[in-house]
């Protein structure tokens, strides 16, 4: 089992694409794993939490100015982005609108799970991860109004819950374990990437089967809305770049660059719903879904292998 944990891990690119090529063709498995994907991220959570202590999250409360950094290029810069690219791929209409709502929408949760392969700082992207979700409920409506003039009503309820019970009840469990049990759980460090990285590819598949349908159902056009994905996706790398002219730390870099270049495509789904708008809004970040679950792979080998 070590053997084939450790082997997902070292070949995970490979692995990404047959699994997005395989729930695409066929979808019935992906479909089945819909309704996981809650559990799934937040055992995720869980695994990566366990790789870090109490006392790592005090360091990274020391310096406040890191979050707001974190919280300026996610909000800032990638909301423009969504907007600019929303309108050079598709004009107007509800793709670019969805292409704008992609921008704000905050963190994604699996951002810990690529920091950690591509050798950063785990309780940094954590919890950045969790304070830019916190605070998406109140940022992302007023964002998405200001870029496009429509109104996001926000079910405030099930986000909060989601956040507790998916971000911060694992990691603190997962914190809390590695404080109290630190000799056991260092001993497992070196798996915890590959465990990480089956659940990655398991939320992959959960995340194109549902939405193969529609996806081919596009046709050609699907080839325009994914490439609209990769280049906001793309931007983002840039911007998490840019966080080098503030810091000269890698580690710290390399948190930036999947902070701010994975987006959480899940939330746009509720907001859209709960907003009484068109579905097709949400469509942007279901194809953004797929385009950065590929990429990021790649982008931590890289920064790996330096």
């Amino acid at each position: 089992m070590g053997r084939f944990i450790y082997f997902v891990e070292a070949h995970l690119v490979w692995f990404v694409i047959v699994v997005a090529g395989g729930g695409l063709l066929f979808p019935a498995t992906g479909i089945m794993l819909k309704f996981a994907i809650g559990p799934l991220l937040a055992l995720l959570m869980l695994i990566i939490s366990l790789t870090f202590d109490a006392h790592a999250v005090r360091i990274v409360f020391r310096k406040p100015s890191r979050q707001l950094l974190a919280l300026g290029l996610v909000y800032g810069p990638m909301s423009i982005a969504g907007w600019l690219t929303g309108r050079l791929f598709f004009g107007s209409g509800p793709l670019a609108a969805g292409q704008t709502l992609l921008g704000t929408l905050p963190t994604d949760v699996s951002s810990p799970l690529l920091v950690l392969m591509a050798k950063g700082n785990v309780a940094l992207a954590a919890v950045f991860n969790a304070v830019n979700t916190a605070l998406c409920p109140f940022i992302v409506p007023f964002l998405f109004l200001w870029l496009t003039g429509l109104q996001l009503d926000v079910p405030l309820g099930s986000i909060i819950l989601e956040l507790t019970l998916i971000v911060l009840l694992p990691t603190v469990i997962g914190v809390s374990l590695r404080t109290r049990f630190s000799a056991f759980f260092a001993r497992h460090d070196s798996a915890y990437a590959g465990i990480g990285s089956i659940l990655y590819l398991l939320i992959l598949l959960a995340v194109v089967g549902p939405n193969a349908t529609t996806i081919i159902g596009y046709g050609w056009y699907a080839f325009v809305i994914a490439g609209a994905a990769l280049c906001l996706n793309l931007i983002g790398y840039l911007v998490g770049m840019s966080s080098r002219l503030l810091t000269s730390d890698r580690k710290e870099v390399i948190t930036y660059l999947f902070t701010v270049s994975k987006k959480e495509f899940s939330i746009a789904a509720a907001f859209v719903a709960a907003s009484g708008l068109p579905s097709e809004i949400a469509i942007p970040a279901a194809f953004f879904a797929v385009i950065q679950m590929i990429t990021s792979p790649i982008a931590a080998k890289i920064l790996a292998r330096h």
